[in-house]
């Protein structure tokens, strides 16, 4: 087999490693490599000298690695063998994701379980190509953007499911909303997902949802709509309002049922929601009314926190605190504390209870003379 003269990669887009297809090299052969690759001589399993953009004259000088394992003589047109590998490191950006199944989760706001499915694309190149010859490559003549794919996007669907539901939750995001969010869980995803890559020699340059969504034919769908119409008719009437248009719907369908026995029952319940309707709405028209008629609101009583043999007990309302000064369960030096106080105090200095501690008993019977 005649020697190599020239050797040089010219492959497509799609093609991240090429070997050579001869080994028969000699000292004095042109080594070209193009822009964005990068060259290896591999000699015995091993990778030897590396070569950057540029055109090369394989001279011993530059070969020192690989001159050492097979000890060229110097100068002259020697001929040695060593396979020659290129490393394509352009950018590839149009590598497809898809769930291949849909991920079950939980819609933050409405607590409803939808399946979601999600697709877009990212984009990779290699960032250290000795690491990834050394990872990924072994003895394989060729490595492809396809074989990429295929071992990485199961990676990614297994993280996607964490990485979708941790940002809904943090954000608060409905899964009806997350397509005006897509460029923010597009840059978070892609933040998590470099290790996966990294460690290979491989850079994650882009990473991009294009959709993500519940398919439509699905019951959970309905639900999670209803639920959100739901709270969008409680947050415009309010509560109680729709709590009253519910009661009226319950008594047209009873009243709209037929039969002797169930139209008596139907009567009964439709009197009772009548009742509870009526109620209701004499309490919102009440309401909306002079409230000076109304009288004013029980005052609210304090509460007490006392310290007994070290301990914090409460709260006791003013009754308990004072049953249990006339039991002697409480003394002068109990300490004390209520709400506004600044720090804890003995309960005699409190003016309800230092009444309490006063001795009302009269002095004891003199002697008689």
């Amino acid at each position: 087999m005649a020697l190599i003269d020239v050797v040089k990669c010219e492959v497509n887009d799609k093609e991240f490693v090429y070997k050579f297809p001869s080994d028969d090299l000699k000292i004095g052969t042109q080594l070209v490599v193009y822009p964005g690759q990068t060259a290896f001589f591999v000699k015995g399993g091993k990778l030897c000298d590396e070569f950057t953009a540029g055109t090369y004259t394989i001279k011993t000088e530059n070969i020192p690695i690989l001159n050492k394992l097979i000890n060229l003589p110097f100068g002259g047109n020697s001929p040695f063998k060593a396979d020659v590998w290129f490393v394509n490191q352009i950018n590839k950006l149009d590598m497809k994701w898809g769930t291949p199944q849909a991920i079950q989760l939980e819609d933050p706001k409405y607590g409803i379980i939808v399946p979601v499915r999600a697709f877009g694309q990212y984009g990779i190149k290699i960032s250290n190509p000795k690491v990834f010859m050394e990872t990924l490559i072994g003895n394989m003549t060729s490595f492809n953007a396809e074989k990429i794919n295929e071992y990485f996007k199961g990676r990614i669907i297994a993280q996607l499911s964490n990485l979708i539901t941790e940002k809904m939750v943090c954000e608060k995001i409905s899964i009806l909303e997350i397509n005006a969010h897509l460029m923010m869980m597009s840059d978070y995803c892609q933040t998590q997902l470099v290790q996966n890559f990294s460690k290979y020699g491989i850079e994650l340059v882009d990473f991009t949802f294009m959709s993500i969504n519940v398919p439509q034919d699905d019951p959970s769908l309905k639900k999670l709509k209803d639920a959100i119409d739901k709270a969008a008719q409680i947050k415009i009437v309010g509560k109680d309002v729709y709590q009253m248009d519910r009661s009226f719907d319950v008594m047209e369908k009873a009243a709209s049922n037929e039969g002797t026995m169930g139209g008596v029952a139907n009567m009964g319940m439709g009197l009772g929601m009548g009742i509870s309707a009526g109620n209701q709405m004499g309490s919102m028209l009440s309401q909306n009314m002079n409230t000076t008629i109304a009288p004013p609101p029980l005052p609210q009583t304090s509460v007490y926190y006392i310290v007994v043999d070290g301990q914090q007990q409460g709260p006791f309302d003013q009754n308990a605190i004072a049953s249990y000064i006339n039991t002697g369960q409480i003394n002068s030096e109990t300490l004390v504390w209520k709400q506004g106080m600044p720090s804890w105090t003995h309960i005699s200095t409190l003016m309800e209870f230092a009444q309490l501690f006063q001795n009302n008993c009269p002095p004891p019977i003199p002697p008689t003379i």
